[in-house]
C-alpha cells in the first residue's frame, strides 16, 4: 500500500467501550478534533456489545458505572442490564457526535512505531493503514475469550460456545447443558437457563464468594427526581462511590474485615440451598475477596433445583457424547457452555505492538513476568502509547468508568503537554516504569488477593498484574497531572516539522 492511501492522525483510538468513548468524548470537548478510532465490530459499545449472554448485567450501580459528565437518571435498575448499558454507549457516541470518527470492521493486527517519522503504524485485518502520533489502546482485559484446552473437544457432536460469544439460535428448551466455569457470567446466565433445560451439569472448579444483591427497579418517582434535581443524583453517585471505597479497608489494609463477608456468604448458601452435599460443594474455602467477590439473588436457587447437578471433580476429557471428570466418569450433555473467562494475561498478542529497536511488547512483558506499565498507561520503549485499563489498574471494589475517566485525564494532559512543549516523542524512564511497579507488587503483597487463592488476578509466575491496589482517589491523584520529567522527550527534527506544516497546509 502506497503512502498515500495511509490515512494520516494526531490521536489513534482502539476500540469503542467505555475506554475509547471516553477518550474520544474528551478530546472533542478540548478542541481536539485530529482523531479516528478504530473498532473491529459494526457498532460501538465493546464489551456491553458482544457480551449478550442471558442475564447479563453490571455488579456495579448503574449511577457509579457511567460517565460523570453524562449522568443518566432513567436508568431502570439499581443494577442496569447489557441492553440498558450498550443502550446507553451508543447514545452518548451519538450525542457527542463521535460516530463520524470511528471506522468499524477495522481489527488491529499491528501497531509498530517508526522511529523515522516518530509515528505509529497501525494495520487492520482487512489491509486497511494508519498513522498516528499518539496511540491511545482502550482495548480492555475483557475482550478476548478464554476456552481452555480440553482434550477431545474437537470430537464433541454437540454444540458448544463460550458465554461471550451465545448462541441465541440453539433452543436449550429439554436438552442436557454442561456448564464450565463457575465465575461472574456464570452466575448470571445459570439462573436464566436453568429452568428451561432438561439436566444442566455445572462444572465447578472452585466456588466463588456470592453475595446477595441489592437490586430494585427504579420507580418513576425517583428518576423524576433526578431529572428535576441533577444534584441529586450527583450526591447520589458520591454516596456510592464513598460506600465502595469502604472496601478498600478489607481488601487492602485490613483482610480481617472480610470475615464479616464470609458470614453473608454461608448464610445466604444456607438460605437458598438445603440439600448438605450442594452446600458443601458450593461452600468456598478461601478468604472472601481473595478471588472476585460475586452478587447474585437468583444464583443458589438456581442451583438447587433438582434438575441442576454440581460436580467438582476436574475434566479429564471431552467426548462425542459428553465429558469426562478426572473420576473417569462421562457425563452426558447435548451443549457445553464455557463460562471461563477472558484472557486477562494475555493483553497484547505476540507482533501486536513494535517499539523502539523492533522490540516486541509480548517478549518485554514475558521477561519482566508479566504485564506492567507505568501508572498502568505507559510502557517504557513504546513511545506515545497508552494504555487504558492497563496492567495493575482493575478494580475487585469499585467501578472502572472512575479509572477510565481518570486514565483519559492523564493521556489527555499529555497530548497537550506535547503540543505545548512541541515534544514529538515521549518515552517513559525505565527508572520510573520499575519503580512504579516495584512500589505497587510491594502493597499488593499484604492485600487479602495474596492470601493463597488461584485467581485470574495473578499470572503463573505469581504476580499480580491486574489489580490497583489502594483507593481509587489515590491513583487519580497519580494520574491528575502529566510529567514530562518522567519520560524520555525528542522534539521534531527541522525536516519533520515542515513535513508537519505542509501536511497541515494541505
Amino acid at each position: 500500500m502506497s503512502e498515500s492511501a495511509v490515512e494520516r492522525h494526531s490521536v489513534l483510538v482502539i476500540g469503542t467501550g467505555f475506554s475509547g468513548l471516553c477518550t474520544a468524548i474528551r478530546l472533542k470537548q478540548e478542541g481536539i478534533h485530529d482523531f479516528v478510532i478504530l473498532e473491529r465490530a459494526d457498532d460501538v459499545g465493546g464489551t456491553w456489545r458482544d457480551n449478550h449472554y442471558p442475564g447479563c448485567a453490571c455488579d456495579v450501580q448503574s449511577h457509579l458505572y457511567s460517565f460523570s459528565f453524562e449522568p443518566n437518571p432513567d436508568w431502570s435498575r439499581q443494577f442496569a442490564q447489557q441492553p440498558e448499558i450498550w443502550s446507553y454507549l451508543r447514545r452518548c457516541a451519538e450525542k457527542y457526535g463521535i460516530l463520524p470518527h470511528v471506522r468499524f470492521g477495522a481489527n488491529v493486527t499491528s501497531a509498530v512505531f517508526d522511529e523515522g517519522t516518530s509515528t505509529w503504524v497501525v494495520t487492520t485485518a482487512d489491509g486497511r493503514r494508519f498513522r498516528a502520533g499518539v496511540v491511545v489502546s482502550g482495548a480492555g482485559a475483557l475482550s478476548n475469550p478464554f476456552i481452555p484446552k480440553t482434550p477431545g473437544l474437537e470430537t464433541f457432536q454437540g454444540e458448544a460456545f463460550h458465554s461471550a460469544n451465545w448462541r441465541h439460535d440453539i433452543d436449550l428448551r429439554g436438552k442436557r447443558v454442561g456448564v464450565i466455569g463457575s465465575g461472574a457470567s456464570a452466575i448470571q446466565f445459570v439462573p436464566q437457563i436453568a429452568p428451561k433445560v432438561g439436566q444442566l451439569t455445572y462444572f465447578q472448579r472452585t466456588p466463588p464468594w456470592v453475595m446477595p444483591k441489592p437490586d430494585w427497579v427504579r420507580s418513576a418517582w425517583s428518576k423524576s427526581l433526578m431529572k428535576a434535581f441533577p444534584a441529586v443524583q450527583k450526591a447520589y453517585r458520591g454516596l456510592l462511590y464513598t460506600q465502595l471505597e469502604l472496601r478498600v479497608l478489607g481488601f487492602v489494609i485490613t483482610p480481617k474485615v472480610l470475615k464479616v463477608l464470609e458470614w453473608v456468604g454461608r448464610r445466604h448458601i444456607h438460605k437458598h440451598v438445603k440439600d448438605p452435599a450442594k452446600r458443601k460443594a458450593l461452600t468456598p474455602t478461601f478468604s472472601a475477596g481473595c478471588k472476585r467477590v460475586l452478587v447474585s439473588n437468583d444464583y443458589y436457587p438456581a442451583l438447587a433445583r433438582d434438575n441442576v447437578h454440581i460436580v467438582t471433580d476436574g475434566i479429564r476429557e471431552v467426548t462425542p457424547k459428553g465429558i469426562v471428570t478426572s473420576d473417569g466418569r462421562e457425563h452426558k450433555v447435548d451443549v457445553i457452555i464455557f463460562g471461563t473467562g477472558f484472557r486477562v494475561q494475555e493483553l497484547v498478542p505476540r507482533g501486536a505492538y513494535v517499539g523502539t529497536g523492533g522490540q516486541d511488547m509480548a517478549d518485554v512483558w514475558s521477561k519482566r513476568g508479566g504485564p506492567e506499565a507505568y501508572l498502568g498507561l505507559s510502557v517504557s520503549g513504546f513511545p506515545n502509547l497508552f494504555f487504558l485499563m492497563g496492567p495493575n489498574t482493575g478494580l475487585g471494589h469499585s467501578s472502572m468508568v472512575y479509572m477510565i475517566e481518570s486514565q483519559v485525564a492523564y493521556v489527555l494532559d499529555a497530548v497537550k503537554t506535547m503540543r505545548a512543549q512541541g515534544a514529538k516523542v515521549v518515552d517513559v524512564r525505565p527508572e520510573v516504569q520499575e519503580a512504579f511497579v516495584r512500589q505497587t507488587q510491594k502493597k499488593l503483597a499484604g492485600t487479602v488477593w495474596a492470601s493463597g487463592c488461584k485467581s485470574w488476578y495473578i499470572n503463573e509466575s505469581g504476580k499480580n498484574t491486574t489489580l490497583w491496589p489502594g483507593f481509587t482517589f489515590r491513583y487519580r491523584q497519580a494520574t491528575s497531572a502529566f510529567s514530562l520529567a518522567d519520560y524520555h522527550v525528542k522534539a521534531p527534527t527541522t525536516s519533520q516539522a515542515g513535513t508537519e506544516r505542509t501536511a497541515r497546509a494541505a
